[in-house]
């Protein structure tokens, strides 16, 4: 790394942050450490060089690649600390972590004195963790100003990230650049004939695509120097499978094919990024976007791109949070081709067009925008920012987003009302798992067992994909062993279990009774997300099934848990096609239960509700028995007084008060009052529709009573009742400020059409000749508004459209007495307006 010199002279003269912008492959990671730790050595200042790197499997090779420099046992000067392992000693000065690991020692130690110095590494990838980390230790370096924080970025971001982390005396940090020591890199484009997406996801052709370019490239690559190997990027654990499977039967003999995600156990993935010893056959590595960045994979000097990414979405209407398939970013596309050019010249094949490139979006989209933020929301809340209120954070989350998460804390007992974390809110945040999960998992110890609990919350943490959905079946798979990510989900069960244990089993309120055997997976499922208790839709179809958050749903094709009456679900996207059953969200893993365990589960959301709607013309009543959405029973009723009232101010609310229909007289009341409100504020009421449903009770009272006891609508009229709104004594100016009717100069007295909703000018339309020599045009509501006058022809027709009579009888009236005359014979139209008597007859009649 050429610009270290530059770095250690920053860091030496004092400065106590720092930005590191250096491309992939000029060593930062395994450079910068080292140094920071020299100069805090040399300073006298006590404490090791903590380094966050965002995956475990760079955590652990970082650590591995700096030991074996150094020429130690990893674990004795270099260590690393990931969930459920660590190699650490007392003379270690550098240890690598995953930044949900530093974070819950921040929580614990909130000084972080065990640290001298924090490097943050890969902060362009906008990492969740990463993000929190940046303003929580900026916040640390305000109390220790003896703490060193270094953020290194691959990209241009740098100037953002130093004003972030801030430099002494309130300037940015110093940047340290460092030019690019990537080899050439030749690109060239493949893109398949059939698409890369469709309404189900990724496409089966695609990936065969994918796998087929693979194994022509590497064979071509490997006959010019056999000593290449080959990364493979697509987007999830179950196309590392697929495409892996179709290479072992396609790639030259003599060639290993290895699969990299976070899924499989950490000496399959070591293996992957270790490199080849002498003597070993060739590699294709499958990988997901875990072998992105912060790691070097010895040996590859191709690299196979499917342009695809695996990003965290959230459905705030439907209430989902997942995974998602998307074009990758156009950062994150050259980040994968660089893979290729770190050791010598390189070769990246794109299995998608330019133009596919040139549409993508530049850079990753940060996850706090897109992600549900429970989890980060608890730790914030136990860090003392609830809401990230106060910290620098690159990005403020997203309002709704932060808002939800908070409501979910507060109905787990984790936050109290002013967002501060609660003691549940502490032990919670201390297990390695989503709020949700966790309280599921301390909750269901005491009723599904403490093995079940922590076997179904590590299943569900870990991202393993459920076959047919059924997560019953996914855990006796794991538990025989012997498949993809056994061993990881068996440590996650024994550091689960043990935590549930510690901690004690925290009963729901229905009792500490245990749940049957057959319920227990499902009961745990439904304890975290209670609002994803589902029920099968009668009629439907076996597949489809209408959780209690509202949302429809359907099983995969050939699901082993269709036909089941109750599931509790885990996972829940949207897509199209047959897998969704037509519903537009497809059930990714769920786990069957009882009608019994899902109201045991279900806390809040089981009540019994009084619902009216107005039908027929008179009020329907019925009293409800629901979980969410789900109706469990209907029966229907004649409410109490007071019930029923309130049952139909609930229908009013949701059908509109559109459904008691206004008669002519009240809608002008209505409209008159509108104005009035509109020009002179209170105490004149406000009568929109929003204002009246809000004050049902001032207006309405009786007749609600009348309703509520079966009253048809048809009798109902409510002008009497908006009459109750008028304010004493102004109500005695009503007729004077907004009259029903203006008289004109013929003498005749025509309606008033005030705008509805208060909104525009009140009209009057009458004859033209009906107001000959009427010069000044009338205002209402105390000269404020004037009337907007269509005169019309004796037919009825429009002839004009003026709020200012005068000008009207100077200048356009000659016009359309010259234009109507003749059509009219009969009907006076004279050459001075002015003198002329105003009359409704014709001239014989006059």
């Amino acid at each position: 790394m050429q610009s270290l010199p530059a770095l250690a002279e920053v860091l030496a003269n004092g400065a106590g942050t720092a930005v590191v912008q250096a491309p992939p492959g000029t060593g930062k990671t395994t450079m910068v450490p080292p140094l920071a730790a020299n100069i805090v050595a040399a300073a006298g200042r006590r404490g090791k060089v903590i380094v966050t790197q965002p995956r475990r499997v760079a955590a652990r090779s970082a650590a591995r690649r700096l030991a074996a420099l150094d020429g130690s046992a990893v674990g004795e000067r270099v260590g690393y600390t990931v969930r459920g392992e660590s190699r650490t000693g007392p003379g270690t000065l550098v240890e690598f972590v995953t930044p949900g690991i530093l974070l819950r020692r921040l929580l614990a130690d909130p000084g972080l004195e065990s640290a001298a110095a924090v490097i943050l590494d890969e902060v362009h990838e906008r990492g969740l963790e990463t993000d929190l980390l940046m303003g929580m230790l900026t916040e640390v370096r305000q109390l220790r100003d003896d703490l060193t924080l270094i953020a290194m970025s691959a990209t241009l971001d740098a100037q953002r990230f130093a004003a972030l982390i801030g430099g002494d005396g309130g300037d940015p940090a110093p940047v340290i650049g460092c030019p690019s020591a990537l080899y050439p890199l030749e690109v060239s484009w493949q893109p398949a004939a059939a698409p890369r997406l469709d309404e189900r996801g990724i496409t089966r052709s695609f990936l065969d695509h994918v796998a087929d370019t693979a194994a022509r490239a590497h064979a071509e690559a490997v006959a010019a120097d056999p000593q290449v190997d080959a990364l493979v990027f697509v987007p999830g654990a179950r196309e590392v499978a697929h495409v892996a499977s179709r290479l072992r039967s396609r790639a030259g003999r003599g060639t290993e094919v290895l699969e990299l995600h976070g899924s499989i156990g950490a000496a399959e993935q070591d293996r992957a990024v270790s490199g080849r010893r002498p003597g070993e056959q060739t590699r294709i590595i499958v990988s997901t976007s875990l072998a992105e960045s912060s790691l070097t994979v010895p040996g590859v000097r191709l690299v196979v791109d499917s342009g695809l990414a695996r990003e965290p979405r959230r459905d705030a209407a439907r209430g989902m949070s997942g995974l998602v398939t998307v074009s990758c970013s156009r950062a994150s596309a050259k980040q994968r081709a660089g893979r290729a050019a770190r050791q010598g010249p390189g070769r990246v094949v794109r299995c998608y067009d330019d133009r596919a490139y040139g549409a993508a979006p530049a850079h990753q989209t940060p996850e706090i925008a897109v992600a549900d933020l429970t989890a980060a929301a608890l730790l914030l809340a136990c860090w003392g920012a609830p809401g990230g209120a106060g910290l620098a954070l690159p990005d403020a989350p997203p309002q709704a987003a932060m808002q939800e998460a908070v409501a979910t804390l507060k109905t787990l007992g984790a936050v109290d009302g002013g967002g501060h974390a609660t003691s549940m809110g502490k032990v919670l945040a201390r297990v390695p798992a989503d709020p949700r999960l966790a309280r599921a998992l301390l909750d269901g110890a005491g009723r599904a067992g403490a093995r079940t609990a922590a076997e179904t919350v590590a299943a569900v943490s870990g991202d393993l994909r459920a076959p047919g959905a059924d997560l019953t079946r996914l855990l006796g798979t794991l538990r025989t062993g012997g498949v993809p990510g056994e061993r990881r989900w068996a440590e996650d069960v024994r550091r689960l279990e043990q935590l549930a244990r510690r901690e004690g089993a925290r009963l729901p309120a229905g009792g500490n009774e245990p749940v049957p055997a057959a319920d227990a997976v499902g009961f745990t499922v439904a304890l975290a997300f209670p609002e994803r208790i589902a029920r099968r839709v009668p009629g439907a179809g076996p597949e489809r099934y209408l959780l209690a958050s509202g949302t429809r749903a359907g099983l995969p094709a050939g699901s082993p848990l269709t036909g089941q009456e109750w599931i509790a679900v885990a996972d829940v996207a949207r897509a199209e096609g047959r897998d969704a059953a037509g519903t537009g969200a497809v059930i990714r893993a769920a786990a069957p239960l009882s009608r019994e365990s899902a109201e045991a589960a279900s806390g809040p959301l089981l009540e019994e509700t009084l619902t009216a709607e107005l039908r027929g013309g008179k009020v329907a009543a019925r009293r409800e028995y629901r979980l969410g959405a789900i109706v469990l029973s209907s029966t229907p009723v004649r409410p109490a007084a007071a019930e029923g009232r309130h049952a139909v101010a609930a229908a009013l609310a949701r059908q509109g008060l559109g459904i008691l229909g206004f008669s002519a007289a009240a809608d002008t009341l209505r409209r008159r009052l509108a104005l009035l409100h509109r020009e002179l504020g209170e105490p004149w009421p406000d009568v929109s529709d929003q204002a009246l449903l809000a004050r049902l009770e001032d207006w309405l009272a009786p007749e609600l009573e009348l309703l509520a006891g079966g009253a048809a609508v048809s009798g109902i009229d409510l002008n009497d009742p908006l009459r109750r709104l008028l304010p004493w004594p102004e109500a005695s100016r009503l007729a004077e400020l907004v009259p029903e009717r203006l008289e004109v100069p013929s003498g005749s007295r025509v309606r008033i059409d005030y705008p509805e909703h208060g909104d525009g000018r009140p009209v009057v339309a009458v004859k033209l000749q009906e107001c000959f020599g009427w010069a000044e045009t009338p205002k209402l509501v105390q000269g404020r508004v004037p009337v907007l006058f269509h005169l019309l022809s004796p037919a009825g027709r429009p002839l004009a459209v003026t709020d200012d009579l005068a000008s009207f009888w100077s200048g356009p009236y000659a016009h359309v007495r010259a234009e109507m005359r003749g059509r009219y014979p009969k009907h006076p139209w004279p050459e001075d307006p002015w003198s002329a008597r105003a009359t409704a007859r014709t001239k014989a009649r006059m």
